[in-house]
């Protein structure tokens, strides 16, 4: 872990940031929805440490599914050609359904995967995420439901975050060195 950490310029959110945050999330969630059953959608890969957290929160009857698109390849910012890798694998015609991101960065790939679960004709469709980083907006119609907190446009990784599929494992957000990933 240590050569991980060497790469990482500033700590935005540590372990008891990133606590308080998905705990406050969770207590959105859980009273919007209350008595109500609800689907966690989560887009693979970057969600899977913060899905899993959040879920642990949650108190309501909860089903999980995930979908996989991409836009990046191994670069840091969206190609905008978003590819969608794997679809639900859960009927939510008529569910109450939450997508669930780590970041919200250009929107291209979340405006491909909300148009494509809108099809699918969900009772709610939602969207919970993480970060959001505003600066790089290029779709600038997605309405963040349930946000943990906008960051400067930086690269950021740890708590599922990557650059080139590592540093997911960092247990905080940080900032990568520019001289790692130009």
């Amino acid at each position: 872990m240590k050569n991980l950490e060497n790469n990482i310029e500033k700590i935005l959110f540590s372990e008891y940031d990133i606590e308080k945050i998905v705990a406050d999330l969770a207590e959105s969630i859980n009273a919007d929805f209350k008595n109500q059953e609800i689907i966690l959608v989560g887009l693979l890969k970057g969600s899977v440490v913060f899905m899993s957290d959040l879920l642990r929160k949650i108190t309501l009857p909860c089903e999980i599914d995930f979908m996989a698109a991409s836009s990046y390849g191994s670069g840091t910012t969206s190609n905008g050609d978003v590819k969608i890798i794997k679809d639900l694998t859960i009927d939510i015609k008529d569910k109450n359904v939450i997508i669930v991101e780590d970041i919200i960065d250009s929107g291209n790939t979340l405006s491909r995967v909300l148009n494509i679960l809108k099809k699918k004709n969900p009772k709610n469709l939602r969207l919970c995420s993480f970060l959001s980083k505003p600066d790089r907006r290029e779709v600038n119609d997605i309405r963040i439901d349930y946000l943990g907190t906008e960051i400067p446009d930086e690269f950021v990784v740890g708590y599922g975050l990557d650059f080139d599929e590592k540093y997911r494992n960092l247990p905080y957000i940080g900032i990568l060195k520019r001289e790692i990933y130009l």
